[in-house]
């Protein structure tokens, strides 16, 4: 395998961001992904993108709303950063063949979003990530001389060089089952969250935390991990995702008594107010007795308050998914949603450029926690911190490898061991432990039931046993597959590991974060405490598990204050 300056780890905005940024710095750039680039899972963003375009708006006024929803915990230089160079990025994509929507006087239209100070969100109906990710795409095609694309690669592992530093990374070829190693001056992980962490989510299948992971088994701090967001829109039936895009667009959350109760939890901004605030009032009416639906798990969704014409032109996918998943046409009758696990606010610590602290190895997109997104990430700044951290890791990346030798890792001996590593996988008996599947549900459901909208000590260490037990008997976890051609059995035993490793911190940080912060409510906890838990919860990797630490919340221009909707 040839060397590369800047070798890429996932091929969603993040990653296709980086490519570009890098490969147009002029760097020599690999992107390795380990399904194909426009099925990952950027693809399933709906909503819009985030950006103060609009003449009466102003990036300040973002980033008041960004530092806002995060509950202060989000670090406002990097926010500062983040919304400032948002209508740029924007710009960009419009320029490069994003077909924004338009308004009737030509200009990029905008929808309204939760937390927002005014309407601020640029969208492509309901399909914003997969439009950007297709052109995102073309691009990287147009330079297919510059950037080699390795579809369909497993990275196993990273790589380090005698220093400590990042020097690339093991990568199994799923087609072939074969082994290499892949050599680059700077790595840059843009592999996604760990949303399957959680069952039911709205995470595709792939999003299972192999970056978090890496990084953390490599010795890079995880930051925020107890963090992790509840949409308040997802089918009952599946978890499938309801944009929120349809209360922008004017659809209201009603109880089964009819009640648009969002009146009593946040009457300025009744359903668009910050996720973690509507989620948690749609988990009480439920709770409480009024929930809808035949067992009372639900609440209704009426998104027949937007006229039919406009819901079939800008909320079409949704339009879709209502008739195929739960028999509802959407636009004549109401449909029963829940709040159901959709981002991770934490991952992989590093600055503005997307630098770790383990040199050579840099984090975009949900893998990483700059922290733009604190305890609550704004709907709509998701596809905005992809590829304003993608582009600016890509540009740091490549101006460092112009100042360094390409790195000489010892790979020989790191490759027999992976290989073992997987012929032991391979090799477990049928019968021998439990099926991979079967530890992932009880890891999801687990998940789901003690880490969730609501929290408490006891949940709390229960889901922290059940995790180390999973762990125990996921090393005896065995699979049907012993072939090497698209091995999926032996990629999900190692997705398990990663699975296991970000549960394990997100409930460690959970468990030290005695206070109600954004998307971390506890009920025996339930107020925010600034005196003691302004500030960011790290996790490092220890010979006897988590460590944990403790990190400054940069603070530069929006004081704390109480916060209301």
């Amino acid at each position: 395998m040839p060397e590369h300056d800047v070798l890429i780890i996932g091929a969603g905005l993040a990653g296709q961001r980086a490519a570009l940024a890098a490969a147009q710095a002029g760097a020599s750039v690999a992107i390795v992904s380990k399904v194909h680039p426009v099925r990952s899972h950027s693809v399933a963003a709906a909503g819009g993108i985030n950006a103060a375009i609009s003449v009466e708006d102003d990036w300040r006024s973002h980033a008041y709303d960004t530092v806002k929803g995060s509950d202060y915990l989000g670090d406002q230089d990097a926010i500062e950063i983040m919304c400032s160079e948002a209508p740029g990025e924007v710009m960009h994509l419009e320029h490069i063949g994003v077909t924004f929507h338009r308004n009737e006087e030509g200009r990029l239209d905008l929808r309204a979003f939760g937390g927002a100070s005014l309407k601020r969100t640029a969208y492509v109906a309901d399909i914003t990530g997969q439009a950007i990710l297709h052109v995102l795409y073309e691009q990287l095609m147009k330079r297919h001389e510059r950037v080699a694309r390795l579809e369909e690669w497993f990275v196993t592992s990273l790589l380090l060089d005698d220093s400590g530093a990042c020097a690339g990374v093991v990568a199994r070829d799923v087609r072939s089952g074969r082994l290499e190693a892949l050599i680059a001056r700077n790595v840059i992980l843009a592999s996604g969250g760990a949303g399957q962490v959680y069952h039911p989510t709205t995470n595709a299948l792939i999003v299972t935390g192999d970056g978090i992971a890496q990084a953390y088994r490599a010795g890079a701090p995880l930051m925020d991990m107890e963090m992790v967001q509840y949409h308040p829109t997802t089918l009952v039936e599946n978890g499938l995702l309801i944009t929120e895009g349809a209360r922008g667009e004017g659809a209201i959350l009603l109880n089964s008594e009819g009640e648009r109760f969002m009146e009593r939890y946040a009457p300025n901004k009744l359903d668009l107010a910050s996720r973690d605030v509507v989620s948690r009032a749609e988990q009480t009416e439920i709770l409480e007795g009024r929930g809808a639906g035949a067992d009372k798990a639900g609440i209704y969704l009426d998104i027949t308050k937007v006229p039919r014409k406009r819901t079939l032109e800008a909320l079409r996918e949704i339009v879709n998914i209502g008739r195929d998943f739960a028999g509802v046409d959407i636009t004549r009758e109401p449909i029963l949603i829940r709040p159901g696990q959709h981002y991770i606010m934490g991952g992989v610590k590093t600055d503005s450029n997307g630098a770790t602290p383990l040199q050579g190895l840099y984090a975009a997109g949900e893998v990483a926690c700059v922290s733009v997104h604190g305890g609550n990430r704004l709907g709509a700044n998701s596809l905005l911190d992809t590829l304003v951290f993608g582009r600016r890791a890509g540009e740091h990346a490549a101006a460092r490898a112009q100042s360094m030798p390409m790195p000489e890792p010892s790979t020989s001996s790191r490759l027999a061991d992976e290989a073992r590593a997987i012929d032991e996988i391979i090799a477990r008996p049928r019968g021998g432990g439990r099926r991979v599947s079967e530890i992932k549900a009880e890891l999801g459901q687990t998940m789901n039931e003690h880490v969730a909208v609501y929290r408490d000590q006891q949940g709390l260490q229960r889901a922290l046993e059940v995790v180390g037990r999973l762990k125990e008997e996921s090393r005896k976890a065995y699979i049907d597959d012993r072939g090497t051609i698209f091995n999926q059995d032996v990629l999900g035993a190692i997705e398990l590991s990663y699975m296991l490793d970000c549960a394990e911190a997100t409930v460690v940080a959970a468990l030290e974060r005695k206070e109600s912060r954004g998307a971390q409510f506890r009920t025996d906890f339930p107020a925010r405490d600034d005196e003691r838990w302004l500030e960011h919860i790290t996790i490092t990797a220890g010979p006897d598990g988590p460590r944990l630490g403790r990190a400054p919340v940069t603070i530069t221009q929006w004081q704390p204050e109480e916060r209301k909707y």
